[in-house]
């Protein structure tokens, strides 16, 4: 049986900074992917997801500082972070966190039955199978590190909501990567340029760009760096959020 050549993981000082500069470790992110499938999660696709997160986490800041700003505060409040959603759309990840947030309450809309009586609110299950809302938790550290990287402060519940977008986010990109793998490739979406400013452009990952990413390679246990670009481009809107969490996930791994 013939295997894929796979890229030789770089190990020392390089790898290092790669690890220490993200707020969100490989470890948390492997986790996460064990929680929804038994495949294999190379380092590099680690890296990829753990660079993704931040630079989507970092936006949604950025935007509630923003937001704050204008009101003369410095210390972010969930309505911050909802006044950066609606100020960019791109910004609208991690939405089955809504449902479970106050600070979306209402905002989900009002759910009835077929007799017209609301629909009550769904309560926390006790279920021992883990979950991105159960696990939001393991992302605290990780949000706390990127805020004070932003200079920014937050109430607890800004935290939470932080924490749980990240929870949620991942284990969706994991999804997908999962889905990338199994399907032999993305099945829609258009294509993506990727490149490092000062550096030579990546190949592109098909011939026709019509069918960009529409065709992966490597073994079907593994999932790899491509493939994490891949989800990537299903969680994001193609806008400049998904074009510059795709450069630095790049950044992260090539480097």
């Amino acid at each position: 049986m013939t295997t894929q050549p796979v890229r030789s993981e770089r190990s020392g000082p390089e790898t290092a900074s790669v690890v220490d500069d993200s707020p969100f470790k490989a470890s948390l992110v492997k986790a996460v992917f064990r929680d929804v499938t038994p495949m294999h999660v190379s380092r590099s696709a680690a890296w990829a997801a753990a660079s993704v997160t931040r630079t989507v986490l970092a936006e949604i800041i950025d935007g509630a500082r923003r937001a704050a700003a204008a009101e003369a505060r410095q210390k972010l409040v969930p309505g911050d972070l909802l006044s950066a959603i609606d100020r960019n759309v791109e910004l609208e990840v991690g939405t089955k966190w809504y449902d479970h947030s106050p600070t979306f309450r209402g905002l989900t809309g009002v759910l009835y039955d077929a007799e017209g009586v609301i629909v009550p609110s769904r309560k926390r299950s006790r279920s021992r199978r883990p979950s991105a809302v159960a696990g939001a938790h393991r992302f605290e550290a990780g949000v706390k590190k990127l805020l004070r990287s932003r200079r920014a402060t937050a109430v607890p519940a800004m935290v939470r909501d932080l924490d749980g977008i990240a929870s949620v986010f991942l284990t969706d990109l994991a999804l997908d990567a999962v889905r990338v793998v199994r399907e032999g490739g993305v099945q829609r979406f258009g294509t993506v340029t990727l490149e490092i400013s000062g550096e030579p452009a990546p190949p592109p990952f098909h011939k026709d760009p019509l069918r960009a990413l529409s065709t992966r390679r490597g073994d079907g246990r593994t999932i790899g760096r491509e493939d994490i670009l891949a989800a990537t481009t299903m969680q994001l809107f193609g806008g400049d959020l998904r074009q510059r969490a795709l450069t630095e996930a790049l950044r992260a791994i090539t480097r």
